[in-house]
């Protein structure tokens, strides 16, 4: 397979791309050279992982995995590691999502990043970005989807503080990248930890080893719990789950593009990709599954309530994703392998064009992003609206658009699965998300204008509507990559997948069919409740805004509890940040660091200067001096040896 021996080539574009434009961006000062270059390496990217679809798709299904490696990496003692990558379906479809739509937002940030004085600078931060993204999602072994893991990690930091000497309402963009990085790096303990477990077990790293390994084992074996549960802590970080999503609301402060890119297509979908490359290792283990899910529902449907009252438009679709990345960890835990891939694509599609959107909005309205201060946009801003409500009508599950097929899948998934509890609470996620974001809507474009005088918003510039419009159009026809067989298809994306998860589902087993007029229910079920949502939000906020002013007058306790998303952040600040301060202050500081090893080290030299001046004092200069010590000396010698 030729196709295959660009796997490398399509990985290492972004890495030049990021070489010009950040050793000679500064020289070259032309934007539109330097968001060509940025743009182009991403784009061939996505050219060659559709010549891989093309090639893969021509193979019969278990001749789909294939291995690239470049050249040894780590050789000691029993670890022995190379650069490698692994070109299957699962990295395929990944390839394609970040070079896809990272090729679209990185257009769409050429536009947006216009007249910065950091343009280059930020445009190789973003090819740094996507060459880390790749390394993880096609790399063959733990160890280099670590270091993918890692890059992403530090880019998020530069990016989110891209602009740092900013402030917004909890702080500075400094310390949004600095709570990211830190989230981030407690949620990579865990992963470092499954990492060690992996290799202790089964003596490598490599993907194809440990899973052949791993079959043998038992389900329910210890080490299998503890690794895939120390590896789901990571994902926790990345992905913004309970109880380590509290960055991903503050990395908002970054650039409008960084949010699309980062925090809703792609980085934030790692743990999801993990997880779903050790699908088998989690099959093994049912209890880590249940964690899994149990997580992704409950974060789904904390922070769908979170997002109900937020008025910063970034701020809606931050908690927007969180809870969207629940649902894809539900589907992982009840063992929906496919279906939370398939949603991690649709999910890309439509949350890119939003925050997209959200980024024109802000464009026109002079950085404002509160959305009480908006309002009547969809006149002055007619493709933003149309592409923008695209978005939220797919987001909120409704027939046809795709995100109603990824949804229901999950959905259903649990339910046939006998999760019904998860099935209520992945329910009532959705018809909050509905609300929600047709409140972001109709608050943002319709009704009264609410703007400050001297805001007079305009439509965005091609560069930034065609993105746009290109996102649109997958957000409403990308579901037909899964139309489920109840609706006339064959679910594309499930046999697609087959083959990288079949030995994780030959474990779990098939769930028990409940028919395909349960399935039509439920179905309608879900889709009623999205609707209902919708009505609701377009009612109250159109016609009887009094009904949400009222409720939080009426209760005021809830609303604030909301408002201050839980006090998670102050209940973190005052158990962990405040105590780690003092501690750090008055032990490790005045104990450790000044009274130990300052001490220590001021002790010895003091000492050494004492010996210093007294053996200054023999040196006198003068020979005879020298020649009577020396004499004293060979005298003492000789004493010695004559009295022994």
């Amino acid at each position: 397979m030729t196709t295959v021996s660009l796997v490398p080539v399509a990985v290492v574009l972004p890495l030049i791309g990021f070489l010009v434009n950040g050793l000679a961006g500064r020289l070259l000062k032309r934007e539109a050279l330097i968001g060509a270059i940025g743009s182009a390496t991403v784009g061939a990217g996505f050219i060659i992982g559709c010549l891989l679809l093309r090639e893969l798709l021509s193979l019969p299904a278990d001749h789909r995995t294939f291995g690239v490696t470049l050249y040894s990496w780590i050789a000691a003692g029993g670890l022995h590691t190379s650069v490698a990558y692994q070109v299957d379906p699962l990295s395929v479809t990944m390839l394609l999502i970040v070079t896809g739509v990272g090729f679209l937002i990185h257009l769409y940030a050429i536009g947006y990043m216009h007249g910065d004085p950091g343009f280059w600078r930020f445009f190789a931060y973003l090819n740094l970005f996507v060459f880390a993204m790749l390394n993880l999602v096609m790399a063959d072994n733990f160890l280099l989807l670590f270091l993918g893991w890692e890059g992403v990690g530090l880019c998020s930091y530069l990016l989110i503080g891209f602009w740092y000497n900013r402030t917004f309402e909890s702080g500075t963009t400094g310390d949004a990248a600095k709570k990211a990085f830190i989230v981030n790096r407690v949620g990579d303990f865990g992963f470092l930890i499954g990492m060690f477990l992996i290799f202790s077990t089964f003596g490598s790293l490599q993907f194809q080893t440990v899973f052949g390994l791993a079959e043998r084992m038992p389900v329910g074996a210890p080490v299998i719990v503890a690794i895939t549960l120390a590896l789901f802590i990571g994902a926790t970080g990345k992905s913004a789950q309970i109880p380590l999503f509290v960055w991903l609301p503050d990395a908002m402060a970054g650039p409008t593009p960084v949010s699309a890119l980062i925090h809703a297509a792609t980085m934030v979908t790692a743990g999801v990709y993990m997880v779903a490359r050790c699908s088998l290792l989690y099959a093994l283990a049912p209890v880590s599954l249940h964690v899994v899910a149990a997580v992704g529902a409950c974060t789904a449907l904390l922070a769908a309530t979170i997002g109900l009252v937020q008025n910063d438009i970034k701020k809606v679709l931050a908690y927007s994703t969180i809870s969207q990345l629940g649902y894809m960890f539900l589907a992982l835990g009840v063992g929906a392998f496919s279906a939370a891939l398939f949603h991690v694509m649709t999910h890309a599609f439509f949350k890119a064009l939003l925050f997209l959107g959200a980024g024109a909005v802000i464009h026109a309205m002079h950085d404002e992003q509160n959305i009480q201060k908006m309002g009547g946009l969809k006149s002055v801003m007619p493709v933003t609206y149309w592409t923008f409500v695209a978005g939220a009508v797919a987001i909120a599950g409704i027939f046809p658009f795709s995100g109603f097929f990824s949804k229901d899948e999950i959905l259903w998934q649990a339910f046939a699965g006998g999760h019904w509890v998860l099935w209520l609470m992945g329910l009532a996620g959705a018809g909050l998300t509905a609300f929600y974001m047709f409140r972001l809507v109709t608050l943002t474009f319709d009704g009264e204008t609410r703007w400050t005088h001297g805001v007079h918003p305009h439509e965005a510039p091609k560069i930034m509507t065609v993105p746009l419009m290109a996102l649109a159009a997958l957000s409403v026809v990308g579901g037909i990559a899964g139309i489920p067989a109840s609706l006339g298809g064959g679910n594309a994306m499930e046999h697609w997948l087959e083959p990288v998860f079949q030995p994780a589902m030959d474990r779990l087993g098939a769930h028990a069919g409940h028919g395909e007029a349960t399935e039509y229910l439920l179905m309608a079920v879900s889709l009623g409740v999205a609707l209902s949502g919708i009505f609701l939000a377009r009612y109250w906020y159109l016609k009887r805004n009094d009904i949400p002013a009222s409720l939080s007058t009426a209760f005021p306790r809830g609303y604030t509890l909301l408002m201050r998303k839980y006090y998670v952040d102050e209940i973190y600040d005052a158990v962990i940040v405040r105590p780690v301060a003092r501690g750090s202050e008055k032990l490790l500081w005045r104990i450790v660091d000044v009274g130990i090893i300052d001490w220590s080290v001021n002790a010895i030299a003091r000492i050494t200067g004492v010996i210093g001046r007294t053996m200054r004092l023999v040196q006198t200069g003068v020979t005879q001096s020298y020649a009577f010590i020396f004499v004293l000396g060979v005298v003492a010698i000789l004493g010695w040896i004559l009295a022994h």
